[in-house]
């Protein structure tokens, strides 16, 4: 946030005749208190509206810095997972879970959470978007961990999807459908790639396996100050990949009544293709 002295030495500049400001960012009571602090021949003209798309294409394309912290965090949420895969076992309340998870976030170095934190286990798997609760985790299902850490401002994403006890050969058939999926769109997220293409890898696999209808939201977002940027990596949407952009990737499979799986991976797309930024384990683990 602009203070008032950091507006008085920018309008005092030489050459500086405007400044631009962002109109979905700024407040109203924002704006005027920056005018407040420039000599009244400026206040009406000083402060002007940068274009719409303007300051999400800069933040879009993350330059080397930025990289290195992301990766950083997503190697946090790495670390994060190992720890969870020891921790888990029936019986303890996905609000457990979800609480360890944050609090060795925060003895790992996470100035917070990136969202709050997802765990959805057996039929609740099931539910994309599901904040843990009390009911326990079962000797036997699927239980999903989505979620992710600030890092000096920046944020990073993650899923995985575990199974306590032995998962059934069907089971087992469509967490490897949903894996084959979600790798095929992190290899097609390279650079000159559409989201829209990028979202069809993913779902073309499931459309074959016939779970096309229970992938229920886009295959991903973009990720950086905030969780959720652009682009949107969904069906239609024609943004092209550029190097430096880091997007997530994550197909999922949710079947009412039974059980859901997601798997998500940070990806940046480089000049030559796409770094996976969360390099955790993805094969089916068994706990």
């Amino acid at each position: 946030m602009a203070s008032i002295a950091a507006v008085q030495w920018l309008a005092a500049q030489a050459g500086v005749a405007v400044a631009g400001f962002d109109s979905a960012r700024t407040t109203v009571a924002d704006l005027e208190r920056w005018k407040s602090g420039l000599p009244s021949r400026l206040r009406r003209g000083f402060f002007q509206a940068v274009p719409a798309p303007f300051i999400e294409q800069l933040r879009g394309v993350k330059d080397e810095d930025e990289l290195a912290l992301m990766a950083q965090a997503a190697l946090v949420g790495c670390k994060l997972f190992e720890h969870m895969l020891g921790f888990m076992r029936p019986g303890i309340q996905e609000i457990e879970v979800a609480a360890e998870l944050e609090h060795q976030a925060r003895i790992m170095g996470a100035e917070g959470m990136s969202f709050e934190t997802i765990v959805a286990s057996g039929e609740r798997s099931a539910m994309p978007h599901g904040r843990a609760t009390e009911v326990p985790l079962p000797r036997r299902g699927f239980v999903t961990l989505d979620f992710g850490i600030i890092l000096k401002g920046y944020c990073s994403d993650m899923t995985r999807t575990v199974f306590m006890g032995k998962p059934s050969p069907r089971e087992r058939s469509v967490y490897q459908a949903v894996l084959e999926a979600q790798e095929a769109a992190v290899d097609a997220a390279g650079p000159g790639a559409s989201c829209a293409e990028v979202d069809e890898a993913a779902r073309s696999i499931l459309r074959r396996e016939g779970l096309a209808e229970a992938f229920t939201h886009s295959t991903g977002h973009g990720v950086g100050l905030e969780i959720h940027e652009p682009p949107r990596v969904g069906a239609g949407q024609k943004t092209r990949l550029a190097p430096g952009m880091v997007v997530t990737v994550e197909p999922g499979v949710y079947l009412a009544g039974e059980f859901g799986i997601r798997i998500e991976d940070m990806v940046a797309v480089t000049r030559t293709g796409a770094q996976v930024l969360t390099p955790a384990p993805k094969a089916l683990i068994e706990l």
